[in-house]
């Protein structure tokens, strides 16, 4: 029989590795993509065999690159899932920005997503399978870094033009949206400001900040049967942050108004 595979780009990061962790419970192998393959085979190593998961060198803003990755995925079997997780953002403030930062970011947060699923196209419409791009609140509201919010917002579109142009081959097309992720680089912050995380979650509804694994049970729903019906959504995982500010409730709700 043959082996159903996931791929999940930027795998070495804390994001990508939970995501493949949990898609493992559903598919035979996955693929961990990375410009790192070092981190990517290290983060594989730690998830279980060798023969499940997957390293793979890749960098997903260059054409060939991709196209390897999706030669290699074809020699380990069935393709069902295509996780767009690589990101990054850099400047902070437009005036920051400059067109060399808005050009890279919008090359790794969006344009690679539209790389890696016009390499694998072909093996989702003979699967009837599923992508999801791992797009960030950012691409829904302004909360700075303008190149890659711009990209991501880019993102959730193109999530709901593969929705469109190709579900009629039973593809299914879906984003996650996170909020603030705690992940080493937050940890980082929290190291130099340990203050970090509880000003960051008063402004969160529920008080707290995204874990990956709220990220990855999100992709695994939205890529598993009890999705079937789902298709060009973008599901926030923000802990509420897209519903209110719950900081700014409690601030108007304090202050005189007539």
């Amino acid at each position: 029989m043959t082996q159903s595979v996931a791929i999940v780009t930027g795998a070495a990061g804390d994001i990508g590795a939970a995501i493949a962790a949990r898609l493992a419970d559903d598919h035979d192998i996955v693929l961990l993509a990375d410009i790192d393959l070092e981190a990517a085979a290290a983060v594989a190593a730690t998830l279980g065999a060798q023969s499940r998961f997957v390293a793979a060198g890749c960098d997903v803003t260059s054409e060939t690159s991709v196209s390897d990755l999706a030669r290699r995925c074809a020699e380990l079997g069935q393709l069902r899932t295509l996780v767009n997780n690589a990101g990054a953002a850099r400047a902070v403030s437009l005036h920051d920005t400059t067109p060399a930062i808005w050009r890279m970011d919008n090359a790794l947060n969006l344009e690679a997503a539209f790389l890696c699923f016009r390499a694998v196209e072909d093996m989702l419409k003979a699967s009837k399978g599923s992508v999801i791009n791992i797009a960030s609140v950012n691409g829904m509201n302004v909360f700075g870094h303008p190149a890659y919010s711009a990209a991501k917002a880019g993102l959730i579109h193109f999530t709901r033009l593969v929705a469109v142009e190709y579900g009629k081959f039973g593809i299914r097309s879906n984003a996650v949206a996170p909020g603030t992720v705690r992940t080493r680089a937050w940890e980082a912050r929290a190291a130099a400001n340990p203050n970090v995380f509880e000003e960051a979650r008063r402004w969160y509804p529920l008080q707290r900040v995204v874990d990956p694994t709220d990220v990855a049970n999100a992709v695994a729903f939205l890529a598993g049967p009890q999705a079937a019906a789902i298709s060009g959504v973008c599901l926030p995982v923000d802990c509420g942050l897209t519903a209110g500010q719950a900081e700014l409730a409690r601030t108007f709700s304090q202050s005189d108004h007539y």
